[in-house]
């Protein structure tokens, strides 16, 4: 038995430096709830921002990610990982920072909130394109799930009580000072993931030394040939562009106008869906042992979009209407989880480690852009078609994200051990051995 395989009988619970690792993001991630509803109070409060511009700081959160492939490729030639990740987390606490500064003086600028909402996105863009080969050895193979598992549902406990935290402190101190706290959490993940000391693989440096273009496009190419990257990047990038093509706004203005719900059942409803992605996360782990990586991945993108329709048909009494939205979001709340956690374990377990950066900046660009663009064509379709029949759409476009994964040796993979190897032993290998025995019947 290999180490690897050793190392999955001792609890992640018991390894100090996933456990360092683990903390620093759950902080950071509670901080991040902050700062979502300060930065808009912010803008609307001190500054008395439009729709559209407070639409904008939005936008421009997103916006590095267009970039991630390219940055992906710059990422992927550094030797150091960790330092990128402490670098980012040291600049997101910087630039949050002075916004209270310019506050306190009063000479907070729309231009300086839009400067931070671009700033904190690339940086933030940075930390997910080393994090991918930093977390590959941080945890053996084996335990991928379980890893991704708990950090999930800490993520998912942010949204579950991070909103309730947020708005306590912003009434407390005020927006700009609760900026602060945010500040903070970014720098104790900085110390946290700066104490994590793991064996990080030399960088690649290839005698004909590529451009940064070159490097870029070769992490696509890799991602188009390898058949459980290029499915899962298509499934992801499909069920992505229809959950926005709902969209959260697009539910919120159905909920209020066709199923006549208050803002304060509305909340509930959310809400619950934040505990229904809670227990995805914790119960990730489980139902892939039981169904297997890669059927609980089937799962996860069928029950993530699928609810939707639930919505769409929702009808009767004000209890059914209101159980109907809040079915629909602690469904998808569930489904997310179960797709995300083991489909983020399995690539971690195919991707080389020259890839893995140039990878991940690929998936962040097609996967993240296309979300903008959901969103606008959902936006175009309730014109056109009904807020109904827009969920609809949303639905059944997202269910047949399946298509990806059918087509895939995805549902195939049983698990991510030493006895079913699914990595490939090189950068330029795009083949993926599966197990030889059957998976279990779901």
């Amino acid at each position: 038995m290999s180490a690897t395989d050793q190392a999955t009988s001792v609890s992640l619970w018991r390894d100090r430096r996933f456990c360092r690792f683990w903390a620093g993001q759950s902080i950071s991630q509670f901080g991040d709830r902050i700062t979502e509803l300060a930065l808009p109070l912010i803008a609307v409060g001190a500054l008395h921002a439009s729709a559209g511009q407070v639409a904008w700081l939005t936008a421009l959160i997103w916006a590095p990610n267009l970039l991630a492939i390219v940055l992906g490729a710059w990422v992927d030639r550094r030797v150091h990982k960790r330092r990128l990740m402490v670098l980012a987390d040291l600049v997101r606490a910087a630039v949050l920072l002075s916004l209270p500064a310019a506050c306190l003086l009063g000479a907070v600028t729309l231009f300086q909130l839009c400067a931070v909402a671009l700033l904190t996105g690339a940086a933030g863009v940075l930390f997910n394109t080393a994090y991918s080969p930093f977390f590959a050895h941080l945890v053996p193979r084996s335990s991928y799930v379980d890893a991704n598992s708990k950090l999930s549902a800490s993520r998912s406990a942010s949204y579950v009580a991070g909103p309730a935290i947020g708005g306590a402190l912003v009434q407390a101190l005020t927006a700009p000072v609760a900026v602060v706290v945010d500040a903070v959490t970014f720098l104790t993940s900085a110390v946290l993931v700066g104490r994590v000391s793991i064996d990080e693989p030399p960088a690649a440096h290839d005698q004909a030394a590529p451009t940064l273009l070159r490097r870029a496009g070769e992490g696509l190419v890799f991602v188009i040939r390898h058949p459980v990257l290029r499915a899962s990047l298509g499934c992801a990038a499909t069920v992505n562009f229809f959950t926005f093509v709902a969209g959260s706004g697009l539910i919120v203005l159905f909920a209020s106008r066709n199923l006549g719900l208050t803002a304060g059942v509305i909340g509930m409803a959310f809400g619950i869906g934040a505990t229904g992605s809670l227990l995805g996360a914790v119960i990730a782990p489980k139902v892939s042992r039981r169904l297997g990586v890669g059927r609980s991945i089937v799962v996860g993108a069928v029950l993530f979009p699928a609810p939707i329709a639930i919505a769409a048909g929702a009808d009767g009494p004000l209890w059914a209407r209101a159980g109907a939205l809040a079915a629909v979001e602690f469904l998808s709340g569930v489904g997310v989880m179960l797709f995300d956690v083991n489909l983020n374990s399995l690539q971690a377990a195919v991707i080389p480690d020259g890839m893995r950066s140039r990878v991940a900046g690929a998936f962040s660009t097609i996967n993240y852009g296309v979300r903008p663009v959901g969103a606008i064509v959902g936006g175009l379709l309730a014109t056109l078609i009904g807020l109904r029949g827009t969920l609809l759409v949303a639905a059944i476009g997202g269910t047949l994200s399946l298509l990806w994964l059918l087509s895939s040796p995805i549902p195939r993979v049983r698990s991510l051990t030493a006895d079913d190897p699914v990595a490939p032993d090189s950068d330029t290998a795009a083949t993926v051995t599966l197990p030889a025995r059957a998976t279990s019947s779901t």
